[in-house]
């Protein structure tokens, strides 16, 4: 491995727990109901394309239009968007600070740019970092190469020098392809262990 000068993270799954179903258990009766809509109506599909720079607002507007019986519970997903929000993923987040004292730390994330100030100002993490790439500022999404390639002319990265943190393999297989070192995050992957055993972070004593 090249010396290690950069960790990138992504956010969602890894730093940040965020979950429609957060919001609408609060308002259907059944997990089966809950379900149903998300994979209906408010899809995963559509809220990329929010990602992907889409107004939010216009989003709400055209997915009412095609879905009138369901207006009241279109609206509340980015009007009650905060609630999605289930915290930040504390044992990944502890290792940011740590990992500072020797390694740039930065971000690439598929996220509004609307709704990523939301989650900027309720996470102190947020500061620790020394540079954000957002999908929806830049109309690019992962695993889209060009997104990647707008982290590394931004903040002058080598890839080879980097390490890369996503959940999702679409992303990693992207991020490989470049050159970065890679860690899939799956529920069964301990973070803190896998820098361990990289040599990133230093064993517990």
């Amino acid at each position: 491995m090249h010396k290690l000068k950069n960790i990138i993270f992504d956010f969602g799954g890894v730093l940040i727990d965020w979950n429609p179903i957060y919001l609408y258990s609060k308002v259907f009766d059944t997990e089966e109901e809950i379900t149903h809509f998300l994979e209906n109506i408010c899809k995963s599909e559509w809220n990329i394309q929010q990602d992907a720079g889409h107004s939010l607002a216009e989003a709400t507007q055209l997915l009412q239009v095609q879905h009138p019986e369901h207006k009241e519970l279109i609206s509340m997903y980015y009007g009650r968007w905060e609630e999605m929000l289930g915290g930040t993923i504390d044992e990944n987040v502890k290792l940011i600070k740590p990992l500072k004292e020797k390694y740039n730390i930065y971000g690439l994330t598929n996220w509004s740019a609307e709704t990523l100030p939301i989650a900027m100002a309720r996470y102190d993490f947020f500061d620790n970092l020394d540079g954000i790439v957002v999908s929806g500022d830049e109309k690019l999404i992962k695993p889209d190469p060009k997104i990647y390639q707008v982290l590394i002319d931004r903040y002058s990265i080598k890839p080879e020098e980097s390490l890369f943190i996503d959940d999702n393999f679409d992303n990693i297989v992207a991020a490989q392809k470049l050159g970065f070192h890679t860690i899939h995050l799956t529920n069964d992957v301990n973070l803190e262990e896998e820098l361990m055993k990289m040599g990133i972070l230093p064993p517990t004593p």
